[in-house]
Parts: structure tokens; sequence; C-alpha cells
């Protein structure tokens, strides 16, 4: 995708940005001359990122757990206050555990709650209320394409639960952030090239297996999607999938 040639000051949120399709968008969004700041666990995480993308005045990093509220609050107070303004907030932060109903625990379900539910409630809010004072912005959150085609292949009630519900509240917040010229969409992947998934040729045979396309897709085919969404000015409310057409259906 060509890069936008964008002189004012853009700011990006990019929550699980250390590694995989996180740090990939932090590379694009660097790239073309934009502010990042980027949320993460631990500093470690953070630092490690950084050093990777080559330590660039233009990036921060807020460590935290993203279901906490003190995190996105402070990931908004200290973004404004080193770059004036947030315009894009990525929620990308997610953990994807997939396993038969019956094996799901307590502590299964807290965890995803907190990180894929709360993980996206807090980091919007402060962005629409931001984002609405201004006029002007773009909330995108990192779904995932088997909440719209459920697979016998991959047992995942819980993603399924959650990620569901984050593509109904993506086009429910569109259209109440509408009027303030807030666009707000989602991109829902398939399997993706990422350290979340094993190396192991087995295992890779057996992904590639759970799309039409029969492969399975790399970090920069979801980082397209954003940056289309978030280029886009008429475009809003949308779930984009990103996964080979294994939401198209059966094959």
């Amino acid at each position: 995708m060509n890069t936008v040639d964008k002189t004012s000051n853009t700011t990006v949120v990019i929550t699980g940005a250390s590694s995989g399709i996180g740090l990939a968008l932090a590379e694009a969004y660097l790239k073309r001359g934009y502010n990042v700041v980027g949320n993460a666990r631990t500093t470690a995480r953070l630092q490690a990122a950084a050093a990777q993308l080559g330590n660039p005045a233009n990036f921060i990093g807020v460590e935290g757990d993203i279901a906490q509220p003190a995190t996105a609050k402070a990931l908004f107070a200290k973004a404004i206050a080193a770059f004036g303004k947030v315009d894009i907030l990525i929620n990308n932060a997610g953990i994807f555990t997939a396993k038969p109903v019956g094996d799901y625990t307590e502590d299964d379900l807290e965890t995803i709650v907190g990180t894929n539910l709360k993980g996206f409630f807090y980091p919007s809010q402060q962005a629409a209320t931001h984002m609405a004072k201004n006029r002007e912005g773009h909330i995108v959150t990192i779904t995932a394409s088997i909440a719209m085609q459920p697979s016998m292949k991959v047992p995942a009630l819980l993603p399924v639960l959650i990620k569901g519900g984050l593509n109904d509240a993506t086009r429910a917040l569109a259209i109440e952030l509408a009027s303030s010229n807030v666009k707000v969409s989602a991109v829902a992947p398939g399997i993706i090239s990422t350290p979340m998934h094993s190396p192991d040729e087995g295992t890779r045979s057996f992904l590639a297996t759970l799309s039409p396309a029969a492969r399975i897709g790399a970090t920069q085919d979801v980082v397209d999607a954003v940056l289309y969404l978030t280029d886009a000015q008429f475009t809003s409310g949308v779930v984009l999938a990103v996964d080979g057409g294994a939401s198209a259906g059966t094959w």
C-alpha cells in the first residue's frame, strides 16, 4: 500500500504493540512519519519493540495491563501530553485460546474477558470522548474472523463470544459517533503468521487448511487493511475479514 504524505501531526495509539500485528502496525505508521504510542504489559517488552523499530523519537511506550482503566487513561494522557492529540486508536491487544467448551477454566474466562473485552472498552471510551471533542478520528479493533464463521476444526467458544461481541460493538459505536465525524471499524484476521502460532511444520500445515486459500496470511495483510480503514473518510461500521475467504462460508 502506498504511503500517505501527511505533514500534520498525526498520532496513533496501539495496544499490544510489542509483537506480531501490533509491532507491524507500529512500524507501518512510523514509516509514514506518524507518532506512535504503544502499550504492552511490561517495560522490557516495550524496550525490545523500540529497539526493533530503531528507537525512533516519535515512539513512546506505556506499560500496563490494558484490562485496567488506569492504563487506557495513561495511554491517552501521555499521547496528548507529548503530541497534542490522538487521531487513531488501534485496539490490537488480544488473547486467543482455542479448546473444547468443557475444557475452559475460570482463569481462561477472566483472562479473555480482561484483555479482549475490557482491553477494547477502556481505550475506546477514552478515544470516543477525545475524538468526539476534536470532531475527527478513527478507531479500529482487531477481532477474529472465526467469530464471523465458526469452524468445527477449531472449537473456540470464548474467543467467538468476545470477538463476535466486538464486531457488533464496532457497528454500534460507529453509529453513535458518526455525527462527531469519528470512524469506527474492525479488521477480523484469520490465521496470520505471528509468534502466537507454533513454527512447527505440522502445525503450520494444519493452520493452512483453515481457509479456502490454503495458506497462512502475513502481518502485512492485516496492516494493509488497517491502513485502508484509517485513511478512509466514508467508511465506518465495517468488519473487514482478512482470512483468505474463510468467513465466506463452507468449502
